[in-house]
């Protein structure tokens, strides 16, 4: 058996689990202000005269309300010059308060009010002719805006959103961090967990407590857990599965820590690995390598995904997307939401700067055999790039000893 597999219970594992110490600080007022004023110049450089951002992570970065889209209008309106202002259903008034973390004024609308017509009274207001329209906004919230504004010139905000979010500061870099330590102690505890006949719903289970735990904002944020040839398959096999001798196990989570995600893999065998189990995980820890040692900044992105590519194509996998090899891109950025632009994958010609933050991720799929992937995360330095978890050591040491 492999050194850290099994021996233990999940009662035990969850017993000696507690908040996490020294938790990251807070993303500040202050900060956010800053986030405003870069957007406001990347508007500038745009055209646009506002922007609007809807609820979801993009709402949370600018303003600090960290609400999911709903079939109601809550969003942000900010014009290149000036405040902005909140737009939210008058009955949601105290929870936006509690929850907005920047000074704005709130426009609010009833439930038989149309909130674009109010939307678009904001806009007439501030005299904008040109509006930025956040990515992820919904259709419908983009349509009735539309609707309500037909002079309104509307433009792909995504130059925006994304030139502002994809470079992380110290704060966010410190929340990713800490989310990250505690995912990949999750994983080293749910490894002891491991016995033959446990299912996969138990591990998915335990791993959620453990979140929760170590002082998770909900517990996992996702969690995939696949035994045997159910690894074979990226995002798993519908069902559940027991575990038995020999199997090789996926294990693919994350959670969030003040609104930040963190996602690792790990893959490892439950009992003596075979001699193919061993050849493919040391070219998979080879190509992750590979990636990592590409990163520099001003490299596009797509030169990371490239790198893997080479190395696996020289161990026979693929070429490109064929199988058995990588079915899909080496990697995504990561922050407030778990995907996010830029990617490593070919076409993506954005050049890589530091404060950038990736999945490291070039799984082998051996079709309806199994599939390994090692996925950990790192951020983009001045002169190269920082891991923010050790790889995986060894198929035989899935977990480095703690200091």
């Amino acid at each position: 058996m492999s050194s850290g597999i099994g021996g233990s219970t999940a009662e035990a594992e969850l017993a000696a689990l507690g908040p996490w110490p020294n938790p990251a600080p807070a993303i500040t007022t202050a900060e956010r202000g800053q986030r405003i004023a870069r957007a406001q110049a990347l508007m500038a450089g745009l055209g646009a005269e506002a922007m609007i951002v809807g609820a979801g992570p993009s709402l949370r970065y600018f303003a600090g309300v960290g609400w999911n889209p709903t079939e109601r209008l809550v969003a942000m309106i900010l014009p290149r010059e000036g405040g902005p202002t909140m737009i939210c259903p008058r009955f949601e008034l105290g929870s936006l308060e509690a929850s907005l973390g920047i000074e704005a004024p709130i426009a609010l609308w009833e439930e038989h009010e149309s909130p674009f017509g109010l939307a678009a009274r904001v806009l007439a207001d501030l005299g904008a002719m040109t509006l930025a329209i956040d990515p992820a906004l919904p259709f419908f919230a983009f349509d009735g805006l539309r609707l309500a504004a037909p002079d309104v010139r509307t433009l792909n905000g995504a130059p925006i959103v994304d030139g502002c979010r994809m470079i992380k500061s110290p704060a966010e870099l410190a929340l990713m961090s800490q989310a990250k330590a505690m995912t990949l102690e999750v994983h080293r505890r749910a490894a002891r967990i491991l016995k033959v006949g446990i299912t996969t719903a138990a591990v998915r289970r335990f791993i959620d407590q453990a979140h929760r735990a170590l002082g998770a904002d909900d517990g996992s944020s996702f969690c995939a857990v696949q035994f045997g040839h159910a690894s074979a398959y990226p995002h798993g096999l519908p069902g559940e599965q027991k575990l038995a001798d020999g199997d090789l196990v996926l294990v693919d989570t994350g959670c969030k820590v003040q609104g930040y995600n963190s996602d690792i893999t790990r893959t490892y065998v439950f009992g003596t690995p075979s001699a193919e189990h061993r050849r493919v995980w040391d070219v998979e820890k080879e190509a992750q390598a590979a990636a990592f040692a590409a990163v520099k900044p001003g490299v596009p992105c797509e030169e990371i995904d490239a790198a893997a590519r080479r190395v696996l194509e020289a161990a026979g996998f693929g070429p490109d997307y064929a199988l058995p090899g990588l079915p899909h891109r080496t990697g995504h950025g990561i922050g407030l939401a778990i995907h996010e632009a830029p990617y490593l994958v070919r076409g993506d010609k954005t050049p890589l700067a530091p404060g950038m933050c990736f999945s490291d991720e070039p799984m082998i799929v051996i079709p309806e055999t199994f599939g390994v992937r090692l996925e950990d995360h790192f951020y983009v330095t001045a002169d190269g790039a920082a891991w923010f978890t050790e790889p995986q050591p060894s198929l035989d040491e899935p977990f480095a000893e703690k200091n």
